[in-house]
């Protein structure tokens, strides 16, 4: 008597299953190069704003990074042009999987920079000045996504989450860097054997 077939595991709600992992995630690979597309886009609207004063790429910019970011959090990353785009690139790359909720709250905190620009430049006639600045900083931590791989909503959601997070991206949530007393002692141990190695291959 054979057993009844067993149903796949339901999609979650948000994120991706991976076989082998227990938990719902992203492919930190896909993001990282989908940070490096909007930042592209959007360094050229930030400079033609500051250099020659004029906004309007960059209204169209903020609204198509809202939109952006509205997609990952309320359809799916996999209908974002931007994701899509970034996986494409990064096909022939072994995936490099990190927790979805930690991007969750990395996504929300971009969609709220990128609304409440939309509402400064749209709708309060604020300066230039502070437009840019929060512009500024959005594309700073676009940056830091695509060039150091360091994700500040996932920073902030292993200091504020009720549990310890799971696959952050490059391992911060387990990895500790030595610190330089321990760096020190471990050249001073490995130094001599380095020069005994060195000396028996000159017999």
């Amino acid at each position: 008597m054979t057993a009844p077939p067993t149903s796949p595991a339901p999609a979650p709600e948000f994120g991706e299953l991976v076989d082998g992992i227990d938990i719902p995630v992203f492919n930190e690979r896909a993001v990282r190069a989908s940070a490096g597309l909007l930042f592209l886009v959007g360094i050229v609207a930030f400079m033609i704003a500051a250099l020659i004063d004029h906004f309007d790429p960059l209204r169209a910019f903020a609204f198509l990074f809202m939109v952006d970011m509205m997609l990952r959090l309320f359809v799916s990353a996999r209908y974002t042009p931007s994701l899509l785009l970034g996986g494409l690139m990064v096909r022939q790359q072994r995936p490099e999987w990190v927790g979805a909720d930690q991007k969750k709250l990395a996504w929300q905190l971009g969609l709220g920079m990128a609304f409440t620009s939309c509402i400064v430049m749209g709708f309060f006639g604020i300066s230039d000045t502070v437009t840019l600045v929060l512009c500024g900083v959005c594309l700073s931590i676009l940056f830091l996504e695509t060039a150091f791989g360091i994700c500040v909503g996932c920073g902030l959601y292993r200091i504020f989450a009720k549990e310890k997070p799971q696959l952050c991206p490059g391992d911060t949530c387990n990895y500790v860097p030595p610190t330089r007393a321990a760096k020190r002692r471990q050249s001073l141990t490995t130094s001599p054997n380095t020069k005994d190695e060195a000396h028996d291959h000159t017999h």
